[in-house]
């Protein structure tokens, strides 16, 4: 069972941003123009659409979650027109704002929801979870009792966790140029975030082979920052 949020104070790492740059963000998101990797510690990895055609081939068909969608849901849309049944939720109205002017045919797939909060959705409900930079906008209580599990419990057995986040320890702030503006994030140890997973029943997916995406991998966008993504298998 996941933890209760707690009541300390948790770091604003994220709203204000977004409240003031969704409609940039989803520009900047839909243009990919940070989503091409600058470096990598995969040869097949090289940008955001490199992660996601790997988890359609681990997941050919099915229920998806895109867990903090972003201004324009760029994911989501990009999944439905492939046939996926994918809902979208993003904490911040403006984020959502965005997703349903720029793609009104998913406007009922898109909905407010904080991911500091337990996941409105009953167990076991998809056959995979997206959340890609999101996890760098929580602190690291709530992401390690809460978010995290909440990941777990909505996944289907054998179900996909796609997790990306900003690596390393502590808080670091750079100046965004794509934005003009300086942004903070919580970094997160790749350990530390395993072992957290695999306390709540995922296993990390292996490379099947040196071409194809898998294990912990690592890479640097254009910002730069350094990051970590990997896929996790819900045990059967």
């Amino acid at each position: 069972m996941c933890a209760s949020p707690h009541d300390r104070p948790d770091p604003d790492f994220s709203e204000r941003f977004y409240q003031t740059h969704a409609r940039r963000y989803a520009e900047v998101a839909h243009q990919f123009l940070q989503s091409i990797y600058i470096k990598s510690s995969h040869p097949a990895l090289k940008s955001d659409t490199d992660l996601l055609e790997r988890l359609r081939d681990l997941v050919p068909r099915g229920r998806g979650l895109d867990a903090g969608c972003g201004a324009g849901a760029r994911d989501v849309h990009d999944f439905w027109q492939k046939g996926y049944d994918i809902q979208g939720v993003d904490a911040v109205a403006e984020n959502i704002r965005e997703a349903k002017a720029l793609h009104p045919e998913i406007a009922d797939r898109v909905a407010l929801a904080d991911l500091r909060q337990p996941i409105d959705f009953p167990d076991a409900s998809f056959d995979f979870v997206i959340c890609n930079g999101v996890i760098q906008h929580i602190a690291p209580l709530i992401v390690f009792e809460v978010t995290l599990c909440e990941f777990a419990r909505v996944l289907k057995p054998s179900g996909i966790l796609q997790l990306l986040f900003k690596n390393g320890r502590g808080v670091k702030t750079v100046y965004d140029r794509d934005y003009g503006a300086e942004r903070s994030f919580q970094l997160y140890d790749e350990n530390d975030v395993l072992q957290t997973l695999r306390s709540y029943g995922l296993e990390l997916v292996e490379a099947e082979s040196p071409e194809v995406l898998g294990g912990i991998m690592y890479f640097t966008d254009p910002k730069p920052m350094d990051h970590c993504v990997f896929y996790v298998r819900r045990r059967g």
